[in-house]
This record gives C-alpha cells, sequence and structure tokens, in this order.
C-alpha cells in the first residue's frame, strides 16, 4: 500500500510524460489519463484512446496560478479569487489559450484549466514543469471511475505508466466545478 509519494512513481511518470508517452494518475478529482499538454503527438493518442471525437476538448493541470499567464492570453483578475477561495475542485474555461498543443484547445481557441491540490499531481507538476492535459480514465461515452478499481483493463492495457500512489484509495472522487469566464470577467457555471 503506497500512501506517500515515492520518488521513483514521480520519476516514471515523468520519464513517462518527456518520451510522449500517457499516464493513468489519480488528480484531485478522478483518475485520469494524462500527457504532456503542448504535444500535439501525444494529445492524439488520449483521443485514440479514449475513441473520443477532436471537436471535445480536454482539460489541463497546472500546479500554481502563477503559470497561468504562460497559457492563457488574457487572465481575468477575478479567476485569481474564484481559484483562491473555491473549496471544490474548479476547473476555469478561459476564451483564449496560448502555448499548449492545438488539439487540447476548445474549436474556439478556449482551454479547461484546473490549478491541482494533490500530493501526486503538484509534485509531479512542479518536476515537470509544463502542463498535463487531464481526462477522465474511461472511453468516450461510459461512465467516469470513481476510484481505481473502477478503471477498465482497456484503459489500463492502453497507456504507458500506472501511477502506484492513489491505487488503493476507494473513496469514489468527483469532477471538478466547472466555470466558463469571459475576458472581462463575467462567469456561467457549465458544471455545479
Amino acid at each position: 500500500m503506497i500512501s506517500t509519494v515515492q520518488p521513483l512513481d514521480i520519476q516514471q511518470a515523468l520519464d513517462t510524460l518527456r518520451t510522449g508517452g500517457l499516464l493513468l494518475y489519480p488528480t484531485d478529482t478522478i483518475w485520469g489519463i494524462g500527457c504532456d499538454a503542448t504535444d500535439p503527438v501525444a494529445v492524439e493518442k488520449v483521443y485514440q484512446l479514449k475513441g473520443r471525437h477532436s471537436d471535445k476538448s480536454f482539460i489541463t493541470l497546472l500546479h500554481h496560478v502563477s503559470q497561468l499567464e504562460s497559457y492563457v492570453a488574457d487572465v481575468p483578475e477575478i479567476a485569481y479569487q474564484l481559484i483562491e477561495y473555491t473549496e471544490r475542485p474548479l476547473t476555469i474555461v478561459y476564451s483564449s489559450a496560448k502555448n499548449l498543443a492545438p488539439n487540447v484547445l476548445a474549436t474556439d481557441g478556449s482551454i479547461g484549466i484546473r490549478i491541482v491540490k494533490h500530493p501526486f499531481c503538484e509534485r509531479l507538476l512542479q518536476r515537470f514543469r509544463k502542463p498535463i492535459l487531464s481526462t477522465s480514465a474511461n472511453i468516450s461515452g461510459q461512465s467516469a471511475p470513481g476510484n481505481y478499481a473502477d478503471i477498465s483493463e482497456e484503459i489500463r492495457l492502453g497507456v504507458d505508466y500506472i501511477v502506484e500512489y492513489g491505487r488503493e484509495n476507494l473513496a469514489v472522487g468527483k469532477p471538478s466545478v466547472v466555470i466558463k469566464l469571459e475576458a472581462g470577467g463575467r462567469f456561467t457555471f457549465i458544471r455545479k
């Protein structure tokens, strides 16, 4: 049973990301499939594994709000307040992304970004120094897995590395709250 983040687990996850591979990993919400969000070839592998249409975008994870301006063209001031005061994991959809693989973005150029608060993800993102794509660990159209035990064999066999941390946690994870944030600071809830 692994209840603390192990250096070898982080290193193997980093090696996977750096070589364009796919990762199966726990997040602050549910288990996800991830890859380097700046690598369009790796992102395409995620679409293929999930059987997902390319017109549906993914979200991206960052470890600190200071990174937002590297990947969002215009960060409204209210974004920082929303991130600081939220109690649940929050994904914010920003209207104009930059420095990410084009196939991570929605067709309108927007991107969903979440600043994670999770022991494994934070450490991995700090070491990787780039955003990581995150999408639920399921085939498109199927239910998102509540925990590691619920992930299908097809997904497990389709990734290059499965993180050890968090596998024994049987608590059922929940998706994040999703807010669409306009450049002027107006926002609407997409998922509560």
